[in-house]
């Protein structure tokens, strides 16, 4: 995240100071929580990995995002329908804290300093996600298989300041995540490896045409 405020004290005010909120612990592929109505939920991921995904009634996984330390998630950045349920899985162990509300804006009964910051912080975090949203449209119009693989290569190659990065996916969730065949996306990453475009050990991967 990109934020102009403090992320990791955001969490220890949001930990410490308000009596509704959760600490939990999830183990790999365990589900931290569903989006669905009514169900207002904002929640920070701790620690571990975590993915927000929909299946359509064949069974098919799509992954709509991707989650890590001091993310944050809930219904309060969706919009969430009846027909539309997403899940979140944890990818790893992960610790979260759950906060669940009736109006994000009122505060508790200890009239906690947490409320007003998280009023305060809320547009910005919506934006955000909106920006990151955003980014993944961007990805998802991008017509081939190499497209959408050089065009998130490129993204996070920018993220990490360096030509060199590690997949947060495995090649399987990869594919879900660009919406691709995993079995075309195989061969392009062997054609973009022999047309020197990336080198890969891995889950690392190294751009050569940058």
């Amino acid at each position: 995240m990109n934020l102009s405020f403090d992320v990791e004290e955001f969490i220890k005010e949001f930990e410490n100071s308000c009596n509704k909120v959760q600490k939990k612990t999830f183990e790999k592929n365990e589900v931290i929580t569903s989006y669905i109505q009514k169900r207002n939920q904002f929640c920070i991921l701790i620690s571990g990995n975590a993915d927000l995904v929909r299946y359509d009634l064949n069974g098919n996984r799509t992954i709509i995002d991707h989650f890590t330390n001091n993310d944050v998630f809930g219904e309060v950045f969706y919009n969430v329908t009846t027909n539309n349920e997403l899940l979140v899985e944890a990818k790893s162990k992960c610790e979260v804290l759950i906060y669940s509300y009736q109006n994000i804006h009122y505060k508790c009964k200890q009239n906690c300093k947490f409320h007003q910051k998280l009023s305060e912080y809320l547009p910005e975090l919506i934006l955000d996600k909106v920006t990151s949203l955003n980014m993944r449209v961007e990805l998802l119009t991008k017509r081939s298989t190499r497209d959408k693989l050089l065009g998130y290569f490129n993204l996070l190659s920018t993220r990490t300041l360096s030509k060199t990065f590690k997949l947060p996916f495995s090649l399987t969730d990869l594919a879900d995540y660009l919406s691709v065949d995993r079995s075309a996306m195989m061969r392009e990453l062997k054609l973009l490896k022999e047309e020197n475009f990336i080198k890969k050990n891995g889950k690392m991967i190294t751009l050569l045409y940058k």
